[in-house]
């Protein structure tokens, strides 16, 4: 018999900020987005206080991707007031207010990651919003954490 995993669900308000991203080419995903860009971003994103407490992983809904650019993109929420250094090759968004629910796998050993991202998609793709009164909102960006084993993966995607 297979052990159940659990994914939790919680809801959370993201509020108006700004996002200082480093768009890729055509990436849809983690490992095509470091073969584009480097994988050294998130290391010059770390360096940027942030309101979230860490760089984050974005795919863009169509209005926020530039021409020739990817859907998928790194980055780090930094208040709407920011008025700080953008680093070169780094483009910065405004995204609304919004409401996500926040899925968040078991935590895993580090070696399994690949599965652990896997257990949480496949919970996502099962999870039907209108049970709480919602729909999905395609016109704010998934959004997904670093995969840290000691907390499990975790991805957020918008509500309305």
């Amino acid at each position: 018999m297979q052990k159940t995993k659990n994914v939790f669900i919680q809801l959370i308000d993201k509020p108006d900020r700004k996002v200082i991203i480093k768009r890729g080419v055509t990436a849809t995903e983690y490992w095509t987005y470091c073969n584009e860009v480097g994988c050294d971003v998130w290391g010059m994103l770390t360096s940027i206080k942030s309101i979230s407490g860490e760089p984050i992983c974005l795919w863009l809904p169509k209005q926020y991707i530039k021409d020739g650019t990817s859907e998928y993109v790194q980055g780090v929420e930094v208040p709407c007031d920011y008025s700080g250094v953008v680093p070169d090759g780094f483009d910065i968004i405004s995204l609304p207010a919004a409401k996500y629910i926040m899925f968040q796998g078991e935590p895993f050993a580090e070696e399994d990651f690949g599965m652990a991202i896997e257990e949480v998609r496949e919970a996502i793709k099962k999870y039907d919003p209108s049970i709480i009164g919602y729909k999905w909102d395609k016109n704010n960006p998934r959004i997904q954490l670093e995969p840290i084993g000691t907390r499990g993966y975790i991805e957020l995607l918008a509500i309305k």
